[in-house]
């Protein structure tokens, strides 16, 4: 009997690249980009330093935004972690988890050192991207319950599979990678009690062991090939018992039907279900009620996510870092209500403390919805009840940048230009970086990528 690995490595060993509809290309084209601006616009954070200087030897790879090469485990590293750094990057509805941050890492990193063409390139990131698609739908909410990160567990499989495809291991090294990679993954998220980097960490962690192990069984290292449904695999070590596992959603329609299409780029450098609720408030302001005006904010929310952008209230209304307030609804509310916009340059040490700001925050509490629709939605509603007693509210029926409200071709490329100025990027490498973009798939090889290492 065929285990789901072993499908899934059959599957992208044959994944032909014409057979990639143009709209997965379109949004894995995106993806580069928003990428690439991501990883220029935290190339200076301390960070991103931190691991460019841990790095022990030069390499082959290009880290995009930084001088010279690296090993590609450790461009893999460094990208992933700048990529997802701010929190600004890619995400997909479902199961929150961050497709970019891990696949364009391991799959730049593994076809340059390879000398692998685009082609091979857009097959990695189609067959890794739609594997962590998928991985996020077979139990919903589940791996955040178990307390661990969904992005940094499944990314390590996702990346496996990406390289695999890239490399063209044969289907029963791509299955192996997939069971080395499932002791690879790792990723816990009590950096919420503290707002700490370990989240920044998971998915530059996840590319490089992905990486690691389709090099591992290229050589013939052996991993299970139950890795997904055994007694004791990825999903019974990493996700909440109490929730049911739907296995088919991993094989259901594959090449048939594309989850990546519907991948979300966000419009708010911020957690993402913080997104939806900093739109509403954006409502308001527009409305033309001021902060003076506000006696009071509640928040309908979904139970599941109160435990990380809701609690504790006194951190989540007084953020102590920027990290911190990235994952707070109430310092989001705020936001939106007195900056009505939430870019990079709005969760810096400064900008988070300035008073206006959190005596509005300090106005935020919560009321658990048991019908809000989390996870298969995220809405955002904020009611404000004013001084003179009026109340007056709005809501932001689902994630915009997200399958229901996509961000425009422009928006995409006018976020990727911002954060590239933001990192102090040329205007002229900026647009060399989105020709490269535009016809990166189609060029022999990635030897191109040598110009972005500044």
């Amino acid at each position: 009997m065929t285990t789901i690995a072993e499908g899934l490595a059959g599957w992208a060993a044959d994944l032909k690249p014409e057979s990639i509809p143009w709209s997965v290309r379109t949004t894995l084209r995106r993806l580069l980009l928003d990428s690439g601006g991501l990883m220029v616009a935290s190339r200076g954070r301390d960070y991103v330093a931190v691991c460019r200087d841990a790095a022990e030897a030069e390499g082959a790879c290009t880290a995009i935004g930084h001088r010279g090469g690296f090993l590609s485990s450790d461009a893999a590293l460094i990208s992933g972690v700048a990529i997802h750094g701010e929190d600004y990057d890619d995400t997909f509805e479902g199961t929150p988890v961050h497709v970019g941050a891990v696949a364009v890492p391991a799959t730049l990193a593994a076809a340059e050192k390879a000398g692998a063409s685009g082609a091979d390139l857009l097959r990695g990131l189609a067959a890794g991207g739609e594997l962590a698609c998928r991985m996020a739908l077979v139990a919903p909410t589940a791996i955040h319950r178990a307390g661990f990160h969904p992005t940094a567990v499944i990314g390590a499989l996702s990346a496996a599979l990406s390289t695999s495809t890239v490399l063209k291991l044969e289907p029963r090294q791509a299955a192996a990678a997939l069971g080395v990679a499932g002791s690879l993954a790792s990723g816990i998220i009590e950096y919420l009690a503290e707002g700490t980097s370990t989240k920044r960490l998971h998915p530059g962690w996840a590319a490089q062991s992905g990486l690691r192990a389709a090099a591992l069984a290229a050589r013939g290292f052996s991993g299970p090939h139950t890795v997904f449904e055994g007694e004791h695999g990825f999903f019974r070590a990493f996700a909440a018992p109490e929730i049911p596992r739907d296995f088919d959603r991993l094989t259901s329609g594959l090449g048939e039907t594309w989850l990546l299409e519907g991948l979300a780029f966000k419009p708010y450098a911020c957690g993402t279900m913080v997104q939806p609720f900093i739109d509403a408030a954006i409502a308001l302001r527009e409305r033309g009620i001021r902060p003076d005006e506000i006696a009071e904010i509640t928040a309908p929310t979904a139970e599941g996510i109160v435990h990380r952008l809701w609690e504790p209230l006194t951190e989540k209304t007084r953020p102590t870092t920027p990290y911190s307030a990235k994952f707070s609804v109430p310092f989001g509310i705020a936001l939106g209500l007195h900056e009505g916009r939430a870019g990079m340059a709005q969760f810096t040490s400064e900008a988070i403390a300035a008073p206006g700001l959190l005596a509005l925050a300090k106005k935020v509490r919560y009321e658990v919805d048991p019908e809000d629709p989390y996870p298969e939605n995220y809405v955002g509603e904020v009611r404000a009840t004013l001084t003179n007693g009026e109340t007056i509210s709005a809501r932001q029926p689902h994630l915009r940048g997200g399958r229901r409200e996509p961000l425009s071709e422009e928006e995409i490329r006018a976020k990727f230009r911002a954060n590239a100025g933001f990192g102090a990027w040329p205007e002229a490498l900026a647009r060399a970086y989105e020709g490269f973009c535009e016809e990166v798939f189609d060029l022999p090889s990635l030897a191109a990528l040598e110009q972005f290492r500044n």
